[in-house]
């Protein structure tokens, strides 16, 4: 896992008004073995406004044996499939009550807008109700099997307990995709959040005991990826790696979780194409292609951080694009009004400033933005100007790497040929999307992009009840919608005699 640049250790002298949040291991709130916090920052402000437990390989440990006792407790595994339902409902109704709240903390930990992340924090209780219902909808079949005189069917079963990672873009709403399928299907989980976004998670901790669930069936620890991300991964009593974020480290948890033959779920990066043609009502499009990557400041897997624009538009698109961007608002992520807030990290402001560079320094035109903002709202905050460049060509690296940043480049094309050609020529598979009125045209494009999502005049719209991954090296497995539980269940074939008098002992029956 790759060294974090924020490993200080803040436990001494700070502000009293600074929280200082304790681990959840087994129902418990405990302090970490390190007797170490580090900072969490306002990338706002830019400076710390709370502290975070330092966890270590003896706290993973701890909190895997607490989920995998829960596991195994009557308490839970003894819970009907209707049972687990009712709590999951219930946490869904807690979460509903409590979103404003959460939505403020979130917004203040990772900078996004308050508009959007509370917005977030209210729909999450759709996917607890949803995977709630679910739960006693899980069945077996019986098969009609060739052999005479046995019986035979199947049952679905939850795999143990869970190892649920999640980055700092939308930390409670990428948990819970992970959380509600897991244990709607019976697992038991133990949650890493990002160590620049874990306030959130820690507050939200507290609403599994108040909805009833049994001790250790939900532990939260936070911390380093270096640290005790691999001791997590890794861990003999881990049945299944849930991992969100960048490809590289998926790869890493990918290789890691190899070694126990784990179960993985990988959620990671893309460079997702939204595709303008001619006869697309452009005013719509030009929204939706700002929303594509404007909106979160870029900071999403989805962005639509390539635009790809018929040829015979270019030129209009690009200027009403152009008009519309510069329109946008900065500062203040828990003013309503703001439109564009900080980057979350002071680490990601400075690669999304790198890649900004290499563009340039690769020819690409800058039409927009292009450095650090230095507007009066925005304060001490790391925040970056919406960028747009033209002259990009597709294998530039702007075009081909991930920034995860509020960074748009603008290609050109042809055709319906040219346009398929240049979205799928890159490593990643998550998202793209297309504008235009042709029917014939949107299932054409929606059948030949070779991504997990595709959204037609549209874009960034997600559902618990629609799945959400990758192709390519944008993932492994589906989130959200039935296909999700899935990635929680294993599989058990039940044979059984109904003749009573054994065949050749030495021939396969």
């Amino acid at each position: 896992m790759a060294t974090s640049t924020r490993q200080t250790n803040a436990a001494a002298e700070k502000p009293e008004e600074m929280k200082k949040h304790r681990l959840l291991i087994g129902g418990n709130w405990a302090e970490p073995s390190t007797g170490k916090w580090f900072e969490s920052m306002n990338p706002y402000t830019a400076r710390p406004w709370a502290l975070v437990p330092r966890s270590a390989k003896e706290d993973i440990n701890r909190a895997v044996a607490a989920a995998k006792a829960a596991f195994h407790d009557p308490a839970w595994r003894g819970l009907t499939a209707t049972a687990r339902g009712h709590l999951l409902r219930k946490l869904a109704d807690l979460i509903a009550a409590d979103a404003e709240r959460l939505g403020k903390i979130e917004s203040t930990d990772n900078g996004k807008l308050i508009a959007e992340m509370a917005a977030q924090v209210r729909y999450i209780p759709q996917w607890f109700h949803y995977f709630g219902g679910l739960a006693d909808k899980i069945e077996g079949r019986v098969i009609p099997i060739d052999k005479p005189g046995v019986f035979n069917f199947t049952r679905e079963e939850p795999l143990g307990v869970v190892a649920a990672i999640t980055p700092w873009n939308s930390p409670l709403l990428l948990a819970t995709w992970k959380l509600a399928p897991a244990l709607a299907a019976g697992n038991t989980v133990v949650w890493k959040p990002s160590e620049f976004s874990s306030v959130s998670a820690l507050e939200f901790g507290e609403l599994f005991e108040r909805a009833g669930f049994p001790p250790g069936v939900v532990n939260i620890v936070t911390g380093f990826g270096n640290e005790v991300g691999e001791a997590l991964v890794t861990h003999r009593d881990v049945a299944k790696v849930a991992f969100t974020g960048g490809d590289k480290t998926g790869e890493q948890v990918y290789a890691m979780a190899a070694r126990g033959i784990k179960h993985v779920t990988l959620e990671l990066g893309g460079k997702s194409a939204n595709i303008v043609f001619d006869d697309a009502e452009v005013e719509e499009a030009v929204k939706g292609v700002v929303s594509g990557i404007f909106a979160a400041t870029g900071q999403t897997c989805i962005a639509g951080s390539r635009a790809l624009i018929h040829r015979p538009i270019y030129e209009q698109f690009v200027e009403k694009l152009l008009a519309l961007a510069k329109t946008a608002k900065m500062g203040n992520p828990l003013e309503t009004s703001t439109q564009v807030g900080p980057v979350t990290t002071q680490p990601q402001y400075q690669k999304v400033l790198d890649y900004i560079r290499i563009a340039k320094e690769e020819g690409a035109v800058c039409a927009l933005g292009g450095g650090p903002a230095k507007r009066p709202e925005c304060g001490d905050g790391w925040f970056v100007e919406p960028t747009i460049f033209t002259g990009v060509k597709p294998e530039m690296r702007i075009a081909q790497e991930e920034v995860f940043g509020p960074v748009l480049s603008i290609i050109p094309f042809e055709d319906e040929e040219e346009a398929i050609r240049i979205a799928n020529d890159t490593m990643y598979g998550l998202a793209a999307g297309v504008w235009t009125t042709s029917i014939r045209r949107a299932l054409t494009m929606s059948e030949r992009l070779a991504a997990g999502t595709v959204w037609v005049n549209t874009y960034r719209a997600v559902s618990y009840m629609s799945p959400f991954g990758g192709y390519k090296r944008s993932g492994i497995g589906r989130e959200s919608g039935i296909d999700a539980i899935r990635e929680y269940l294993q599989t058990k074939s039940v044979w059984i005699d109904t003749v009573g008098k054994a065949p050749n002992p030495f021939v396969m029956r």
